[in-house]
């Protein structure tokens, strides 16, 4: 619009070029935005060439809210700003204020080669073209105040639409913390009267084995007796191995709904997240002796001390380093050509206040159905007998409600799983404890 408003104002008023002036209140200067007539090296010596109130003529056309014209620019006063003109060849300019009220708004130029009085006629049209330059600067001003709010107001709602699902969620883990505890410990009692009785038993088989040794038995009841034997054992076996089972889950859901463990202490960061890896990977290889992967570490140098719970942030990065693990192996049991080469990546960096702790794997990644309710307890895609469904969401506890950190997951299917886990340095601020 400006562009078009300059080459109008030029053609109406029989002169050679003009050129529109935004004016930046900050640096009280005025800046070139739309030119009509010049060649290339005029304007880019005028768009570097910042004008100000110094300029005689452009403050005294502001002061008198009236165009200013300029007859013979060799006899006005030397300045950087008409030694530019001269060189280009124009002798006359007229300058007009562009003001929107009391606002400066920019200025309108136009000029000529020839030198001389411009008539009043072109003067009155340069008045016009002005306010029409003033209207269409106050105009785009406030487009883009309005475009930029518009942005503001649409990041404030994504910000607060996060913010909700994450209330939605950390509420939700803490009903379901509750009724974890409750089931858990109604559990607890009965499971350990199953396990206890179960070892008694397989105890007890074994003293009538040595009591039915010494006894008088024919061949064929003693075979019959020593088959019922080994099948009882063998069924007490497997009520001791999936009541061991049920134990742990249940401790696992004790230690879901338990607000804090053990003590707060200032933990070097990069240290703890070495022992993460070699506990986990030596936890690793102890139960799969084949089990191999690559861990890449990029610890950042000035990642530092946090204040928080260590045993608890351990726990949170093994069970992220492990499941980084299990999606590796599943992975390269799906690839054929023997090219995937497993690969672990723990990462810290330094956020000021914060403290951001990566893991990353290049294993099969994570769905977006799953994505959605991955920190739900007792979801999980493993197979039965291979996962609770408790340490995800386990950990976002850890994180989120002991910690009053974030932890956030980035994926790609069939490439890669990132959990990003960002800790406050100096642990939650008592308002934030109270809230």
């Amino acid at each position: 619009m400006l562009s078009t408003i300059v080459a109008k104002a030029v053609q109406l008023t029989n002169t050679m070029t003009g050129a529109i002036y935004g004016y930046d209140e900050w640096t009280q200067e005025f800046r070139l935005r739309a030119t009509y007539g010049m060649d290339q090296d005029l304007i880019d010596a005028l768009t570097h060439h910042h004008i100000g109130f110094d300029e005689p003529n452009v403050a005294l056309a502001f002061a008198q809210r009236e165009p200013v014209q300029i007859a013979d620019l060799k006899e006005e006063a030397r300045s950087d700003l008409n030694d530019l003109i001269l060189r280009a060849g124009y002798r006359a300019r007229l300058v007009a204020p562009l003001l929107r009220g009391e606002d400066i708004v920019g200025m309108l130029v136009v000029r000529r080669k020839m030198p001389g009085q411009f008539a009043q006629n072109t003067i009155d049209l340069i008045k016009t073209f002005a306010a029409q330059s003033a209207l269409a600067i106050q105009n785009a001003r406030l487009f883009d105040s309005v475009e930029t709010r518009t942005r503001e107001l649409a990041k404030s709602l994504e910000d607060l639409r996060a913010a909700q699902d994450r209330l939605v969620q950390t509420q939700k883990l803490a009903s379901l913390g509750q009724l974890t505890a409750g089931i858990a410990h109604e559990i607890k009692n009965p499971l350990n009267f199953v396990n206890n009785f179960s070892s008694v038993s397989v105890e007890l088989i074994d003293e009538l084995r040595e009591a039915l040794a010494g006894a008088q038995l024919d061949g064929k009841l003693r075979t019959e007796i020593g088959e019922i034997a080994d099948m009882l054992q063998g069924n007490l076996d497997k009520v001791v191995q999936h009541g061991m089972r049920a134990d742990s889950i249940v401790k696992n859901m004790l230690l879901h709904s338990r607000e804090g463990s053990g003590e707060r202490s200032s933990v070097k960061v990069n240290a703890m997240v070495e022992e993460a890896l070699n506990l986990a990977y030596h936890g690793a290889r102890a139960e799969k002796p084949g089990f191999n992967v690559t861990i890449v570490k990029s610890l950042a140098p000035d990642a530092g001390a946090a204040d928080l719970y260590p045993q608890e942030m351990t726990r949170v990065l093994l069970n992220l380093i492990s499941n980084g693990f299990y999606a590796t192996t599943k992975r390269r049991q799906g690839e054929s050509d023997g090219a995937y080469e497993p690969t672990i990546t723990a990462s810290t960096r330094d956020l000021g206040d914060s403290v951001e702790i990566a893991i990353r794997d290049n294993g099969t990644g994570i769905p977006e159905e799953v994505k959605a309710k991955m920190f739900n307890p007792f979801f999980t895609t493993k197979p039965a007998g291979e996962g609770t469904g408790l340490g995800l969401s386990l950990s976002y506890d850890i994180v989120v409600k002991q910690h009053r950190g974030e932890i956030d997951v980035a994926t790609s299917l069939g490439e890669f799983a990132e959990f990003t886990v960002t800790i406050p340095r100096g642990g939650p601020s008592s308002q934030a404890l109270l809230s």
